[in-house]
């Protein structure tokens, strides 16, 4: 850190033009990406449900994704002319090259026309738009709607790169307003928004590079957008409020920088190699949208890392004095700690650390308790607006055909010899089952065929659930192997691929997390204290996200309640939350270790480390949360969800546990807080990370004794 410090001194225009050109040339490589995304990635790409259905377009020719027309008379009556206009779709559907098979259900006053359409994740969207557009238009007293799959995943992503510009247009000048009064004037505003500019665009062209090999998913824009800002801000508020501190200490600019970097700099690589190694643990996980927010968050936090490390010092030593050109208040902080109101504060809650502690332990374990009832479910149209043509065609589905919408096909890999009364014994076994309403005749081709139960079960529903237990307790045609696909199916293989991998995770994520705060602080318990108290900042959001988007309260926030969660976002709001709340926990320990390694008593030093550093955090998470929560403006639902379990996650984590949960828990520890077996003291000794030990000693480490 020293060294790239001495190097961004020496020639600091250097360091910013390389900057710039490196952004520009991923901006024009990355920009684009958007092109080659997909609102795809919720299943599990091995299990049963996702074979069967490979099985169904590879071998039977069902088409890669589902296109629904939805027909209706207008007036209620006019069926004739409804049915000529879906005769006419139809037909037109039956033409097209990109369609692999027409069907079509009646019924006196609307029908419904479904294609299956072939081709590619890019392809399916754009020969879905070309036949939405070209077909689904209204007639005289009729009305026609695209919906089904394939359109779910136009619209989601169209409405995505709406939002990702609404967000930004939300997201920036709030930031920027409040980045002013944080950093106490506009040029030292502008560097955080540099950074974060330059972190989303290196993201943006890793995304790219990434979909050459792979799918990625269209709401990785979203997370880099968010993260890129919200990181950049943090790395770079820690670094300046050092730098000031520095100068408010007595030192000269160049020093301030090279402490600054030997220092928040160290910090700032700690903190991002946490944050992105707890995100990248979800590359463990199948599902090629949790796959996504692993590439999408490593490459954003490496890339604010990488530029607040070399744009920041550049910067400094570019502008001198004139970092506080513009000035709109003080810049640099008072010397006398212990007359802030975080010290006060801090001192407060360590000696009523016990009814603080159990305090605010009891108010996130309610506000986490409606999470005890949670239901898994599978995206559909309904993450949707409900004006949404594709909304208005499941709404439809469901009320007029709904044995379709719940219905699971059972596909029989190996037919060869089977006789015409297995065939039909199993069908009647299948038709037997409970909440079963139609079984439909055997199609066979090349020694496979498949069918289709039809269901009156609610999908999500314990009725449900028992139905699938049912059916494939039913023996399979004269013995045969038998596999499941349909909604009902595909959601119960996500979630089993989740929980089934959730041990695995969360264990590599805690093993990363223990000993790389081992080597931070040389402690066994501090690590164990941070993954607790990390674990109680995300029960608040999560019990937000059933309260408010399964069970509908506050009008699930403008979206459709449908009764459940995809099962998706818990896991990805974990990862990325965990990983920021251990963002905080590195900015305020190492602060607190350096005034502890100064000859503070505990106690004293978590006041000032906390005094010196809770300002950075508070206000790093108040633009954070700024960013986050420019989430909650998107239309597609579990975004608008996953803004508000991020916003409120960062806000607590921040609030109630680092500003008390933390203090109590490191005064009820003592002196234990920095105790470690003597081999692994020994082993810290020889290759744990000793902050500011490189540093010249006195300044701002000494300045809390001599106060």
């Amino acid at each position: 850190m020293t060294r790239v410090a001495g190097a961004a001194l020496a020639a600091p225009r250097h360091f910013l033009v390389v900057a710039l050109l490196a952004t520009v040339a991923a901006g024009l490589f990355g920009i684009p990406v958007a092109k080659s995304l997909c609102a795809c990635g919720f299943e599990d790409p091995s299990a049963e449900s996702a074979r069967a259905s490979e099985m169904l377009t590879d071998v039977f020719g069902q088409g890669e994704s589902q296109l629904l027309i939805a027909v209706t008379a207008q007036d209620g009556r006019d069926g004739d002319r409804m049915r000529q206009v879906g005769a006419e779709i139809a037909a037109e559907l039956e033409r097209s090259p990109y369609v692999a098979t027409v069907s079509s259900t009646w019924k006196p006053t609307v029908g419904l026309i479904a294609a299956g359409i072939d081709g590619e994740d890019g392809e399916i969207q754009r020969r879905s738009t070309e036949l939405a557009d070209r077909l689904a238009y209204d007639r005289e007293g009729v009305t026609v709607l695209a919906g089904g799959a394939a359109m779910v995943d136009v619209q989601i992503t169209e409405q995505s790169q709406r939002d990702l510009l609404l967000m930004e247009s939300l997201a920036i000048p709030l930031s920027f307003l409040v980045l002013v009064w944080v950093f106490g004037g506009l040029l030292a505003a502008a560097i955080p928004v540099a950074v974060g500019v330059m972190a989303v665009v290196g993201a943006l062209a890793v995304l790219r590079a990434v979909t050459l090999f792979t799918d990625v998913s269209i709401f990785a824009l979203n997370l880099s957008a968010a993260m890129g800002l919200a990181l950049a801000i943090d790395y770079t508020l820690l670094m300046i409020s050092r730098y000031r501190d520095e100068l408010a200490a007595g030192a000269d600019r160049h020093d301030a920088v090279m402490t600054m970097m030997a220092t928040a700099g160290r910090t700032v690589v700690f903190s991002a190699t946490i944050v992105a190694l707890s995100m990248a643990a979800m590359v463990l996980f199948p599902m090629h949208f949790l796959k996504s927010f692993a590439y999408a968050g490593v490459a954003t936090v490496g890339f604010a890392a990488l530029a607040a490390l070399l744009v920041t010092p550049a910067a400094l030593a570019l502008l001198g004095d004139r970092l506080d050109r513009f000035a709109l208040g003080p810049k640099s902080p008072s010397r006398l700690v212990q007359g802030q109101f975080l010290y006060r504060w801090t001192k407060r809650v360590m000696r009523r650390a016990l009814p603080f502690g159990l305090g605010v332990v009891a108010l996130l374990v309610l506000l986490g308790a409606p999470f005890g009832g949670v239901t898994w479910g599978f995206p559909d149209d309904r993450v949707l607006p409900a004006d949404a043509s594709a909304h208005q065609v499941g709404d439809q589905l469901r009320a007029e055909f709904a044995g379709i919408a719940t219905a699971v096909t059972v596909v029989v890999p190996d037919t060869a010899g089977l006789s015409t009364a297995d065939a039909e014994a199993y069908r009647s076994r299948l038709d037997r089952v409970a909440d079963v309403s139609a079984v439909s005749p055997f199609t066979f081709t090349d020694d496979r065929g498949f069918l289709t139960v039809q269901s009156t079960a609610p999908l999500f529903s314990q009725a449900s659930e028992r139905q699938l237990d049912a059916l494939h307790a039913v023996e399979g045609p004269g013995g045969r192997e038998v596999m499941f696909t349909g909604t009902a199916q595909t959601n119960r293989d996500s979630v089993e691929a989740i929980t089934s991998r959730l041990p695995i995770v969360l264990g590599a994520i805690a093993a990363i997390m223990f000993v790389l705060l081992f080597l931070l602080t040389g402690s066994v318990a501090i690590p164990i204290k941070a993954l607790v108290l990390n674990i109680l900042s995300l029960t608040a959001a999560f019990g937000a996200m059933v309260w408010v988007f399964q069970d509908g309260h506050l009008g699930g926030l403008g979206t459709t309640a449908t009764g459940t969660l995809v099962a998706n976002i818990p896991v990805l709001l974990f990862c990325i939350a965990f990983g920021l709340s251990m963002d905080y926990e590195v900015f305020l320990v190492s602060r607190i270790r350096e005034f502890r390694l100064d000859g503070h008593p505990n106690d004293e030093a978590v006041a000032l480390g906390i005094a010196r550093t809770g300002r950075v955090v508070t206000a790093a998470a108040l633009v954070m949360s700024i960013s986050f929560a420019a989430l909650i403006a998107a239309e597609v639902s579990f975004m608008r969800m996953f803004g508000l379990g991020l916003t409120l996650a960062v806000l607590a984590d921040a609030t109630l546990v680092r500003m008390a949960l933390m203090p109590a828990f490191m005064h009820a520890l003592g002196e234990w807080n920095w105790w470690a077996p003597k081999w692994m003291a020994q082993l810290h000794n020889r290759i744990g990370l000793h902050e500011g030990a490189d540093v010249t000693p006195g300044r701002v480490l000494s300045e809390g004794r001599a106060s």
